[in-house]
């Protein structure tokens, strides 16, 4: 077996054995019975929100084990492939067990790092809501190239996308969209995403070719569930109604039906921008609290509020990623260190690096290979 594949069947054993550990891998197969009996119980569903979250939790074990099995399983058969290729001399057997195992290794990684998802509603939907900074046109230009990143990345990932709220640019691009992504594990993936984004390119806006910085803000929170209680009081909040514009211009309903709701206390602004005033107001009050919530995660999870107070204006020493498409091709993540020259495939969506590298950071700032060594 070539010294490559041999290290990455290394690579995929590591992976392999972390998952174990995390998965407690002595008690799953016990703990899975346990689920199912109770699953089974006639009475489960007398109360909703419990039933609800133990199906959740079933269904996330029995994924964990199903990934551990079938990562283990085409491990050994493309090693014995490999090994049969050897003995008979079928190099077409072995260059197909090894891109094979090329895969394998790209699953475990990734399976890996979605094992550290166990935070409290890091299985939840997500509300993603992109601002452009200031800058004019440039920023709201690079505000919808964002929007289409995120868009596209969430259809990789086999993830649902309702547009919410849509303010468009002035002469091209959007001043603000907002998302609801659905899907497992939503939240958890995309919470890291959080912060500043820099553009550095030439502008197509400039007649004189003159290359341009520009920002946009990102901001990630959770869909929460129903048995999760935010009290909100009445005169804490602000409400408007507007009427939206979509895309181009042009007008998505004649009547001032798009809601924008204000929280005084904290200065939160959530809005959309759906044919019905209600359903607006029923949308805006989720968001809210949603908003709401994830601020008071960071505070018990993170012991600050850093993350709202002072994640600062969309503009210099601010920024988590840089982009830059001129005079080079570059992305780099400013937490993580992790870059790649590939910025057109960033841009289309290819944003799984990134995220779980930021995923890997522990609480004592160590990298994925940092915590694989200690």
């Amino acid at each position: 077996m070539r010294a490559e594949i041999e290290n990455l069947v290394g690579e995929i054993n590591k992976s392999l054995e972390l998952l174990k550990q995390r998965m407690d891998w002595d008690t799953a197969e016990y703990r899975m019975e346990e689920f199912n009996a109770l699953s089974e119980n006639p009475d489960l569903w007398n109360d909703p929100a419990k039933a609800q979250k133990l199906m959740r939790e079933r269904q996330m074990l029995s994924d964990a084990i199903d990934g551990f099995k079938n990562l283990s399983q085409d491990l050994a058969d493309n090693i014995e492939l490999i090994e049969l290729g050897e003995m008979e001399d079928d190099q077409e057997v072995i260059d197909e067990a090894e891109s094979a195992i090329r895969k394998v290794q790209k699953e475990a990684a990734k399976q890996e790092i979605a094992a550290l998802l166990s935070g409290e509603v890091d299985g939840n939907d997500t509300f993603l809501e992109i601002n452009a900074g200031a800058g004019g046109t440039e920023s709201c230009d690079w505000a919808s190239m964002l929007a289409r990143m995120y868009v596209r990345w969430a259809e990789k990932q086999g993830y649902s996308v309702d547009e919410v709220a849509y303010n468009a640019g002035d002469e091209a691009g959007i001043k603000s969209v907002t998302y609801q992504i659905k899907g497992d594990n939503a939240y958890g993936w995309m919470k890291t995403e959080s912060g500043v984004h820099r553009l550095v390119r030439i502008s197509p806006f400039d007649s004189n070719a003159k290359r341009h910085t520009s920002f946009s803000s990102v901001w990630v929170y959770p869909v929460i569930d129903d048995n999760i209680e935010i009290e909100i009081n009445p005169s804490d909040l602000r409400v408007d109604t507007f009427r939206a514009s979509g895309a181009g211009g042009q007008h998505v309903n004649k009547t001032d039906s798009a809601v924008r709701m204000t929280h005084i206390p904290t200065g939160i602004v959530v809005q959309a921008s759906a044919k019905s005033q209600h359903q607006n107001r029923a949308t805006c009050m989720n968001a809210l609290k949603s908003r709401l919530y994830e601020i008071e995660l960071r505070k018990r999870t993170e012991g600050i509020q850093e993350a709202h107070d002072n994640k600062g204006d969309a503009g210099w020493g601010n920024q988590i990623r840089s982009y830059v498409l001129q005079p080079y091709q570059m992305v780099k993540d400013l937490r993580t260190n992790v870059e790649t020259s590939d910025s057109q495939g960033v841009l289309d969506g290819d944003l799984d690096q990134f995220m779980a590298a930021a995923l890997a950071l522990d609480v004592s700032g160590k990298t994925r290979a940092e915590a694989q060594e200690g």
